[in-house]
């Protein structure tokens, strides 16, 4: 693989260090910010890697976050912008990253989308992540057939639904499918939403036309995924409806690994509408394998400006 990564300064609990990747058919672009051990955050449906603008504060006090758009999404230009990417193909777009900031074994909180891409990643590069935080992996093969191809067909309506009438009616039908809370009711205090700009409508459109695509035509290994030696733990948000598709994918996983579902504050995206509570439960899971252990977090490359 090959890295040409330029942060622009040394990483520290208050500044924020970005650079490049280059992979097969995209330039990568990642953050880092903090001190102590590797944390990758893989975000869910749109987000980039400023997504979790507010959890990403609260942890790098005591971990080294790592944030990055996957291709297709803001900075992390493709070659070919008609093309999508394939589950696998992220998860190799992940081990990148991941390569590029440490040498040990890393940590991964996966929220929606990016807990499957997490799942792949336990199981096509074994020792890179040591533990696992899937937030409701949006993996219908995890499902009973039956159950599986009903959710899929969801998908698809969702993604035909886009087709005919765009992001604005679509919307509010990805958060009744998915459980989210869209009218903030459910959030921490004193948060500035993140606006849907034009930014995010490319990101979206992006994520609705080719990642419901890789999700649909998902190729998760579930006998190698249930011998990973990576710890895996699944979660659900707090108030996330019982029932819905992502929770009911989080017990499953569960039921796969003989593990135990974790909760956590908020509901589908309660890491960015409970950031304070989020990152001390994150703590409070990842225990000492990833808050004051040594980090393995590579010296920036003092090249130029990313």
């Amino acid at each position: 693989m090959t890295h040409a990564t330029t942060p622009a300064t040394a990483t520290t609990a208050t500044a924020t260090t970005a650079g490049t990747i280059d992979a097969p058919g995209a330039t990568l672009h990642y953050q880092v910010r903090g001190e102590g051990p590797v944390l990758l955050i893989g975000q869910s449906g749109e987000g980039d890697a400023d997504r979790t603008v507010d959890l990403v504060p609260r942890l790098a006090d005591t971990c080294t976050v790592v944030t990055y758009d996957r291709r297709g999404l803001s900075r992390s230009r493709l070659q070919d912008p008609a093309r999508g990417a394939t589950l696998a193909e992220h998860a190799d777009d992940a081990a990148r990253v991941l390569a590029a900031v440490t040498t040990e074994p890393a940590a991964m909180l996966g929220c929606s989308l990016g807990a499957v891409i997490g799942l792949h990643l336990a199981v096509r590069h074994p020792g890179l992540i040591h533990t696992l935080v899937a937030h409701e992996p949006v993996a219908p093969r995890l499902l009973p057939a039956a159950e599986r191809a009903h959710h899929e067909r969801e998908l698809a309506d969702l993604q035909g639904l886009y087709t005919r009438s765009g992001l604005a009616a679509t919307l509010p039908e990805i958060a009744r499918v998915l459980g989210i809370d869209t009218g903030g009711r459910d959030a921490e205090p004193g948060l500035t939403p993140q606006p849907i700009d034009a930014l995010r409508r490319a990101n979206f459109d992006y994520f609705i036309r080719h990642d419901f695509t890789a999700v649909l035509d998902d190729t998760l290994d579930i006998a190698a995924l249930a011998a990973t030696p990576t710890r895996v733990l699944p979660a659900v948000g707090r108030t996330t409806p019982e029932g819905v598709f992502d929770r009911r994918c989080a017990y499953a996983l569960a039921e796969l690994l003989g593990a135990e579902v974790v909760e956590l504050p908020g509901g589908h995206n309660g890491n960015t509408s409970h950031p304070s509570a989020y990152a001390a439960r994150l703590r409070d899971l990842l225990g000492t394998r990833a808050v004051g252990a040594g980090s393995g977090a590579k010296e920036p490359r003092a090249a130029g400006a990313a």
